[in-house]
């Protein structure tokens, strides 16, 4: 990957919706080799996909947690069971594993509290393997979405 290849990364980052034309005229490239660059990239791996970002406060989506999950046991069989079913729950975004404990950070978003507490109560505190779950509030997101450093 060169400097070229990073500026197009940064470019789509940025507005994925660039036509190949705008992204050539971005990067400085005629429009065939900036084309072979980006197909390239998508082969690669680089680029996983586009999507749309969306607004969640615009779509009534204006409640945010954090969930801490401590597991019963780290076998491969309970993980993997944990983790089918934790990414089947469409209202958590974001799922990680940790080093120590707790053993799960999941970003959690829903509609208001009470859709919170359903939730919480009827999805999440069932998870196989679940020995606890902590949950805090997110008060505001001061950093997200932000582009990858290139």
């Amino acid at each position: 990957m060169d400097d070229v290849d990073r500026k197009i990364l940064a470019e789509l980052q940025q507005d994925g919706r660039l036509t190949i034309t705008e992204l050539a005229e971005r990067v400085r490239l005629s429009v065939s080799p900036c084309h072979r660059r980006l197909r390239a990239l998508e082969h690669s791996g680089a680029i996983s996909g586009y999507r749309a970002h969306l607004d969640a406060h615009a779509l009534g989506l204006t409640f945010e947690a954090l969930v801490f999950v401590t597991m019963r046991a780290a076998d491969r069989d309970t993980v993997d069971a944990f983790e089918a079913a934790v990414a089947a729950v469409p209202h958590v975004l974001q799922a990680q594993r940790l080093f120590g404990d707790p053993d799960y950070l999941l970003r959690v978003i829903t509609h208001d509290l009470p859709a919170f507490q359903r939730l919480y109560d009827d999805r999440l505190a069932t998870l196989p393997g679940v020995q606890r779950l902590s949950s805090t509030l997110v008060m505001k997101s001061v950093v997200e979405n932000r582009p990858l450093p290139l």
